[in-house]
């Protein structure tokens, strides 16, 4: 029974529920949208609104103990395993050190914080998409409400053979 609860289980135990959660708010970040069900995408959202408001206070006009605080708050919940720096191949046996494309704390800090600036919360959006096809779960689309969306190239539909039928061309018609 859940009574006076406020989180879903997942039918997960508390490690792999936070880990699953972790992975979904790192995705959010570094994508600007994610595609899962309703009941995740709904246990997810609150943690990023929470985010992006520390992000927002913790901003370039804030103090330097601010700033380093809010900072390590983000980083406490979001990237427990993931290292701001990595060593990089570079010529010959050198190794260089280039910043951690997975790394989402300066992301969210220089690049989604930003945007949202002049707004005082609701800072995600929930569009359903239709159900999956494995178990019928209902999917959606949990995206950022504004700023510079990401641009989506559009699929060329692919050219269909003249006389082909049903599943690998079986059944041809007979003329």
């Amino acid at each position: 029974m859940r009574h006076r609860r406020a989180q879903r289980k997942f039918g997960l135990p508390s490690d792999q529920r936070r880990a699953l959660l972790k992975g979904l708010t790192r995705s959010m970040l570094l994508h600007d949208r994610i595609e899962t069900t309703e009941i995740r995408a709904k246990e997810v959202r609150p943690i990023i609104e929470k985010l992006v408001t520390m992000a927002r206070k913790g901003g370039v006009d804030a103090p330097v103990a601010t700033r380093l605080h809010t900072r390590r708050m983000v980083r406490r919940y979001v990237d427990s395993n993931v290292d701001e720096f990595v060593r990089v191949q570079g010529e010959g046996k050198s190794k260089k050190i280039a910043r951690n494309p997975y790394y989402v704390v300066p992301r969210l800090f220089e690049v989604i914080a930003p945007r949202f600036v002049g707004r005082n919360g609701g800072y995600t959006r929930i569009t359903k998409v239709g159900f999956r096809r494995g178990d019928g779960a209902p999917m959606v689309l949990l995206e950022f409400v504004e700023g510079n969306e990401p641009e989506v190239a559009p699929v060329a539909e692919a050219p269909q053979a003249e006389g082909r039928r049903g599943l690998f061309g079986l059944g041809r018609k007979r003329n």
